[in-house]
């Protein structure tokens, strides 16, 4: 056992190693992809550890068969019972059928039907109950009262913590020169899990490795929690990036990341939009908002280039018709996208005009809404929100410049 080890609250390194042989059972050892764009932009090799191909679509699946396992013959009679809107289902209910034990999963009304179904496919009985997620631990914490079922937590566990740890063993097998792993945390199981891992195998090897945790800024309660030196429930404001959106960390999850994360860094929203179209477009990697907000911190510079780094793509489960707005987002974002409002004079050739001016640009006419009806028009004008393809900022102020140029006034809609 090595001084880190001793220290550090959770699981111990032999408990990592005896984790990743039970989770073996079950889960890929998903693949180490290199980013020769993130390369360029970070200034030092960027690996990408793909969880997003995990079986259920997340790293989830680590610490829910974990737990599981470690159930005794009672409490696997009993059966297990877990409440969440997404991965965690996924992960309890795949564990749960493959282990045989009967598995109830509470998610929240108005859940997206794509991880519905997917729960139900692994074979759980799916209960809908609540608006919030609030609501819906609730109501499996009141089920696990009535009958006794074991409640198999999303992170805050020795157990859950041990299991998601087998990644970062993964990890330094697979980038054994990576001196930065950069990984998103939410209530923190899976942060706490590669940080306590890594820094305990680096140490038993003399070296040193750096982790980043990455948050959203909507949804940051580590940052708050790490100046107060206790775990503290913050505001949460609606975040694309839903999957690692929580009120209050986790209390081993708190003790653990604070013994061993270096940093806590934020991203914004348009932060994580961008990089979940540079993962669409540049590696052809489908992945969920919050799985994207490594890529982001290490897009907008906020993790320090010392070296090879690793960003963790915790999860792949997006619903489509999120897919589509965040692409959208993201292509405003980069500069990509234009909408802008123009007041027109009602008379033939107005519309024509402007779709001429844009097309001079070599800008590329998407959609066109036009009304006669706005506040504060005249009875002899016309509005029309125009929404173009650009080819990045630069070429968003040609268009604007353009149109300007002609006399007209665009308002800009989506800065």
């Amino acid at each position: 056992m090595n001084e880190l080890s001793t220290t550090v609250a959770g699981p111990t390194l032999a408990e990592f190693e005896a984790a990743r042989e039970v989770v073996a059972r079950v889960a890929r050892q998903t693949p180490m992809e290199s980013s020769r764009y993130l390369e360029r932009l970070f200034g030092a090799p960027v690996r990408l550890k793909c969880e997003n191909l995990q079986r259920t679509g997340s790293y989830k699946l680590r610490g829910a068969y974990n737990r599981l396992s470690s159930l005794s013959d009672d409490e696997r009679a009993r059966g297990v019972v877990a409440a969440s809107a997404g991965n965690h289902a996924q992960g309890v209910a795949y564990a749960a059928r493959e282990l045989g034990i009967r598995a109830t999963i509470f998610m929240p009304v108005g859940v997206a039907l794509p991880k519905l179904e997917a729960t139900r496919a692994y074979g759980a009985d799916v209960v809908l109950a609540g608006a919030s997620i609030g609501e819906t631990l609730d109501a499996a914490a009141a089920f696990a009262d009535e009958t006794g079922a074991v409640i198999i937590p999303p992170f805050d566990h020795h157990d859950v913590v041990a299991g998601q740890g087998t990644l970062g063993l993964e990890i330094l097998e697979q980038a054994p020169d990576a001196t930065t792993i950069v990984v998103p945390i939410g209530g923190g199981g899976l942060a706490a899990g590669i940080a306590s891992a890594v820094k305990q195998q680096a140490a038993a090897e003399g070296r040193t490795i750096r982790v980043i945790g990455v948050q959203a800024a909507n949804a940051a309660p580590y940052v708050a929690s790490l100046a107060a030196g206790s775990p503290q429930q913050v505001p949460v404001v609606p975040t694309i990036a839903d999957g690692i959106a929580v009120y209050r960390p986790g209390a081993l999850n708190f003790e653990i990341i604070r013994d061993t994360i270096d940093e806590i860094v934020t991203v914004g929203e348009d932060d994580i939009a961008r990089a979940l179209l540079v993962l669409l477009e540049r590696a052809k990697l489908v992945v969920e908002p919050a799985g994207a907000v490594a890529v982001a911190a290490i897009m907008t510079g906020a993790v320090p280039n010392d070296g090879p780094a690793v960003a963790v793509l915790s999860g792949g489960n997006i619903d489509p018709l999120l897919v589509q707005r965040v692409i959208a987002h993201g292509l405003a974002a980069s500069g990509r996208y234009l909408t802008v409002r123009i007041g027109l004079p009602d008379r033939p050739g107005q519309l024509v005009r402007v779709a001429e001016l844009v097309a001079g640009t070599h800008a590329n006419v998407v959609e066109v809404m036009h009304t006669r009806h706005g506040r504060g028009m005249q009875i002899s004008e016309v509005e029309i929100d125009i929404s173009v393809e650009t080819r990045g900022p630069a070429h968003r102020t040609e268009v604007v410049e353009a149109l300007r140029r002609a006399g007209y006034s665009p308002v800009v809609l989506d800065d």
